[in-house]
């Protein structure tokens, strides 16, 4: 379970086993998904990030718990994962190329956090592992299950998770690495914009952009999580490309809440968000000048 070991030992139930049993299309094996458990005061929200990330306060119950080491669908024998709503639809053409893939994908996961077992109940290091596995996976859909989004919402997430883990285990360069996965986020939400814009891919593969798992802020979300990464981890050594990158930026937030267009159905916080984010881009620029 992901929680505080006290908590294991008094046996306090955070996640149950799904009723439903999936079984993988790579290797057939049968498993069944830990699910997390809701109410009973587990989860207490606490503030959300600029990155639309909601944290949560631990409990003097529970410990801390975090949901999103939860979302990923991991095959327990050959480490196939994808979102849940995914599983079963990995291209037919595609399944050997995932087995041929196993050992690889094992090494890179054992780089990040050595010693994961799928078959225990999940822990913070394993749904950090989890959340990077089905990102490495994605690279196998079609387009039109939106695999370009989905990279990047879970490369944000494993940065998230990576984050937590460096606040239990110092020194061991787990923020190094959650950084790396947000340039990674970066890259993705970039890429998935481009591709819409284009047309050739969709983003209908993909129902909750969240790109949390506590509400879904949709398009408008992503153009500003896109933004942010670009801000915040995107080149920096080179002034005119920082420059045209933060123009375009500016120039997408604008769309969230100007051209006269209303905001009256947009959330608060992304509004709220999208402009003080504006305000520090539009600083940045005069910098320039």
């Amino acid at each position: 379970m992901a929680t505080d070991l006290k908590n294991q030992d008094t046996n306090l139930k955070i996640s149950y086993q799904s009723k439903e049993v999936y079984v993988c299309p790579v290797c057939e094996e049968e498993f069944r998904r830990e699910e997390l458990l809701s109410g009973g005061g587990r989860l207490n929200a606490g503030e959300l990030t600029d990155e639309l990330h909601r944290l949560y306060v631990p409990s003097a119950r529970y410990g801390s718990i975090y949901p999103l080491v939860y979302q990923a669908t991991v095959c327990h024998n050959c480490w196939f994962s994808s979102l849940a709503s995914d599983f079963n639809k990995l291209p037919k053409d595609k399944i050997d190329k995932v087995a041929a893939d196993e050992n690889k994908r094992r090494e890179e996961a054992e780089l990040i956090y050595p010693g994961i077992d799928f078959r225990k109940p999940r822990t913070l290091e394993s749904g950090i592992v989890s959340q990077y596995l089905v990102m490495r996976c994605y690279d196998y859909y079609k387009k039109d299950s939106s695999p370009t989004i989905k990279q990047a919402v879970t490369a944000l997430r494993t940065g998230w998770l990576l984050e937590e883990l460096d606040k239990k285990e110092q020194g061991r360069h787990y923020d190094w690495l959650a950084v790396l996965l947000k340039k990674k986020a970066g890259f993705f939400y970039l890429e998935a914009l481009k591709r819409e814009q284009k047309g050739t891919e969709t983003l209908s593969g993909m129902s909750n952009l969240g790109p949390d798992t506590d509400k879904n802020y949709g398009y408008e979300g992503m153009i500003y999580i896109a933004g942010l990464l670009q801000y915040k981890y995107g080149d920096t050594n080179n002034p005119d490309l920082r420059r045209a990158t933060l123009g375009e930026v500016k120039r997408n937030l604008a769309k969230i809440f100007g051209l006269g267009r209303s905001s009256k159905n947009k959330p608060g916080a992304l509004l709220e968000k999208s402009r003080v984010l504006y305000d520090t881009i539009t600083k940045e620029l005069n910098e320039f000048d």
